[in-house]
């Protein structure tokens, strides 16, 4: 008789994060998220390993069927010689066509757009998470702040209260 084995968290990859875009959460409303594998070079691997990338300006874009990530920033290795890479060079993303299908297609609507959120490592390969984002307006940004204001004043004035009932 074959009993199920329970898992553990040491059975969860463990997942280093190299960089992350916090700016977009900000400045995009975020609609679904996909995990992705990177085409990389050598050199590049061992810039991410060093923790050294920067996702700022960067987005997903569909060229003939395939999604490329453009624009990402990973600097040069330093100990790399002749056969270093570009910095900012087009990175092909690895995803399932049914994936790739269903996010060109809903990257094409008004207003939608493809941005990465981190890259890190999984099990020793690289991936990085692509977001199906659509663009916030100034005010929304602006009401977000606000939102975000009013509850850290909120909780602050809930935590003063509890330590007064607390020291009567």
């Amino acid at each position: 008789m074959a009993t199920k084995a329970k898992k553990s968290a040491k059975d969860e990859p463990a997942k280093k994060v190299v960089a992350s875009n916090r700016k977009a959460r900000h400045d995009y409303l975020i609609e679904d998220t996909i995990e992705a594998g990177l085409v990389l070079t050598g050199t590049e691997v061992k810039s991410l390993r060093m923790g050294r990338a920067s996702l700022v300006d960067g987005y997903a874009d569909a060229r003939h069927g395939e999604l490329w990530l453009e624009n990402v920033h990973i600097p040069e290795y330093i100990n790399g010689n002749w056969t270093n890479h570009a910095t900012r060079r087009r990175r092909k993303l690895l995803m399932h066509r049914h994936e790739i299908d269903k996010l060109i297609g809903k990257s094409q609507e008004a207003g939608h757009t493809l941005i990465p959120l981190s890259l890190y490592f999984v099990n020793g390969r690289v991936k990085v998470e692509i977001a199906l984002a659509k663009g916030k307006r100034q005010y929304d940004k602006r009401q977000a702040l606000r939102e975000r204001q009013d509850n850290r004043e909120a909780e602050r004035a809930m935590s003063h209260a509890v330590r007064r009932a607390h020291r009567q």
